[in-house]
């Protein structure tokens, strides 16, 4: 990849490549912003931004378990 957001062609990303990319800065984030707002006595906010990290880990889980080749196509797959 020459630049961020991009291929080494200069073709850009797809969200979910790019999102794929940096999970775990995206996953750091979310519970950085989790524990804030525990801090600030907002457990229903920390819950729901942890719930998307939950999501994302458990999205990125299923992909590495699928065989190779095989690519989710619709919402409802997985």
């Amino acid at each position: 990849m020459s630049e961020s957001g991009t291929q080494d062609d200069g073709v850009p990303m797809r969200v979910g490549e790019l999102a794929e990319l940096y999970l775990g800065n995206i996953l750091f984030a979310l519970e950085r912003t989790a524990l804030s707002l525990e801090s600030d006595e907002k457990p229903d906010d920390a819950l729901f931004y942890r719930s998307i990290g939950r999501a994302l880990a458990d999205a990125h889980g299923r992909d590495k378990a699928r065989p190779s080749g095989q690519q989710r196509t619709t919402l409802g797959e997985g």
